[in-house]
């Protein structure tokens, strides 16, 4: 039964009815669920429709809840966009791995997500690196001086101690050859 969604710009056909709510197959080829509410039964093609009904669908379409804009405070605003948790457990099975090769991994991981923010252009990123020793942060240093346009410096305190780096990333930011 063709349908379409009445705070969304969506089409499609009731594929599933469960309880209350009904699974939609959209135009697109998506499966989204939705409560009767929240659809208005559109005509098959071929059928006479009349300008009351045409009506009444714009009505109810327009009669959509006003969307509230959020006031996002200024430190949440400044917060990064990305954050890059180079705790070794939390990228691989530590078992048999020597400490050159686990700083390796997380050396890699820092440079493939650095260079991934370059591409999206995610002006800011932190990454976390735990305190430690030192030697991963060294590390991190000597990796970011090998980018131009790039700015790094510690992390929020109040929020990741001393154990996070924050990459700030100009327009132009890209590798040195």
């Amino acid at each position: 039964m063709p349908v379409c969604v009445l705070d969304q710009d969506l089409e499609g056909r009731i594929v599933d009815v469960s309880g209350l709510e009904y699974t939609v197959e959209t135009t697109n080829g998506f499966l989204m669920k939705f409560g009767r509410k929240e659809l208005i039964h559109m005509p098959v093609q071929g059928m006479s429709v009349s300008n009351y009904e045409v009506a009444q669908i714009k009505h109810l379409k327009q009669e959509k809840k006003p969307r509230k804009h959020a006031v996002v405070p200024k430190k949440e605003r400044d917060a990064p966009k990305m954050e890059v948790d180079l705790h070794i457990h939390q990228l691989t099975q530590t078992k048999g791995l020597s400490n050159y090769e686990m700083l390796n991994i997380q050396l890699d991981t820092a440079e493939r997500q650095l260079n991934f923010a370059i591409a999206k252009k995610i002006q800011k990123v932190v990454f976390i690196h735990g305190v430690g020793a030192g030697v991963l942060k060294e590390e991190l240093a000597y990796l970011f001086k090998r980018y131009q346009g790039i700015r790094h410096y510690d992390a929020d305190y109040k929020k990741y101690g001393m154990g996070a780096t924050e990459v700030y990333l100009s327009q132009g930011a890209q590798r040195d050859l």
